[in-house]
């Protein structure tokens, strides 16, 4: 995962969506049309703020603690990050991480830690989606895939490098009164057209011979959803594991294949995961095709270092568990967070969810005040839990009083 790879996770943000368009209008509380960062987070008075548990090893608040630092510490000391109501610069956001980390060593019993944190730091809660705080909590995690080097059945499934013909036009280039996007296309001719969507590549073979191939993989859905996660591992043959991450889009929309499943009535809400979309598709692979070929956008990849971590959109590792991904038009990126709700449990079922957590990546469909992805490390069984996590919680941010 990387600067842009973050905006791709947008899988189980919208599937979340989805199932919420499914409870009666009078339930579903829509945030302001245009929140701004300002309007994202609110004070918490002295006497409300949660009892600060934490659920996860030192080491991990640690690591990620100095993924943040590290990046705070190369850029611009007086870059501005915005806090709700208040502002703090990289270096000032630097100095309080590390007085929070030397807080956290020394004061592992949650009472003593709450009330130094609270001398020290101004609490700030999430407005969430529905002015009330809520806020949904879902999951991401890294893939790792059986591949060949080279198109072998039943490894015939292409993950794709950056195509030679991509382009990208900037329209603020041509007329600073245009809106800021850039646009992905091809040149065909003396015309830049959209460049081919998923049919397209996956089933009419748009890109043969104008793409390098990273690897081949067995099964087609599983490409699909390293696309959804935005980046993994591939492993191949001979044990070597080669690790990708977002490098470009084809710039073609978005679209949940969970809430088509469900337009459609193929699947029910109550089977709604990535767990369950995958043993649909295998039980009925003749709607594999038109199931996938529903969502245009096809992510192209870019191989990783080997070591360390994916990378968030900060280009700073994630930390399982600690790292997470959210509005970054809102909320401060880097930032200490804490979040309470619940997450799956391994056995099944869900557990209670209290922890310290850092904003060091972000996602397309994680918009607005009401959204937050947890990153749950590497292969099936985070896979397992990223794909189950599906609960409404509280997110907070501190804010040093004295920045």
């Amino acid at each position: 995962m990387n600067a842009r790879l973050c905006r791709l996770r947008l899988f189980l943000l919208v599937l979340a969506a989805a199932l919420a368009l499914l409870l009666p209008a009078g339930c579903i509380v829509q945030p302001p049309a245009k929140l701004t960062a300002p309007q994202a987070l609110r004070e918490v008075p002295d006497g409300d703020w949660p009892l600060l548990l934490d659920d996860l090893s030192a080491k991990s608040l640690f690591e990620a603690a100095e993924a943040s630092l590290a990046y705070l510490r190369k850029i611009n000391p007086d870059k501005l990050f915005t806090f709700g109501p208040y502002r703090a610069s990289a270096g000032q956001m630097a100095a309080s991480l590390e007085r929070v980390k030397d807080l956290l060593y020394r004061l592992p019993d949650p009472s003593q830690r709450s009330q130094a944190l609270k001398r020290e730091f101004i609490l700030l809660e999430s407005v969430g989606s529905d002015g009330q705080g809520r806020v949904l909590f879902t999951g991401y995690y890294e893939p790792i895939l059986k591949a060949q080097a080279q198109p072998q059945a039943p490894f015939t499934h292409p993950v794709y490098a950056i195509p030679s013909d991509l382009v990208y036009i900037n329209l603020k280039d041509f007329n600073p009164e245009l809106p800021n996007r850039r646009l992905v296309g091809q040149v065909q001719g003396r015309r830049v057209r959209p460049y081919p969507d998923r049919k397209a590549i996956d089933f009419q073979r748009a890109l043969a011979g104008r793409a390098e191939v990273l690897g081949y993989v067995a099964d087609p859905v599983e490409v699909f959803f390293l696309h959804i996660q935005g980046s993994g591992q591939l492993e191949f043959e001979d044990g070597r594991r080669l690790r990708v991450g977002y490098a470009a889009s084809n710039g073609q929309p978005y679209r949940s294949i969970g809430r088509f499943l469900l337009q459609e009535g193929l699947m029910e809400p109550g089977s709604m995961s990535m767990q369950g979309i995958k043993a649909f598709l295998a039980a009925h692979p003749q709607q594999m095709q038109r199931v996938l070929s529903h969502n245009p956008s096809y992510v192209f990849f870019r191989p990783l270092a080997p070591t360390g971590g994916p990378l968030g959109c900060f280009e700073a590792p994630l930390t399982a568990g600690r790292s997470v991904a959210l509005d970054r038009r809102l909320f401060p990126g880097l930032a200490l967070g804490y979040v309470q709700g619940q997450m799956p449990a391994a056995g099944g079922g869900a557990a209670p969810l209290n922890r310290f957590v850092f904003n060091q990546d972000t996602g397309g469909a994680i918009r607005g005040p009401g959204r937050l992805d947890m990153f749950f490390g590497s292969g099936a069984e985070a896979g397992e839990l990223a794909g189950r996590m599906n609960y409404p919680g509280r997110l907070f941010f501190f804010f040093p009083r004295n920045p």
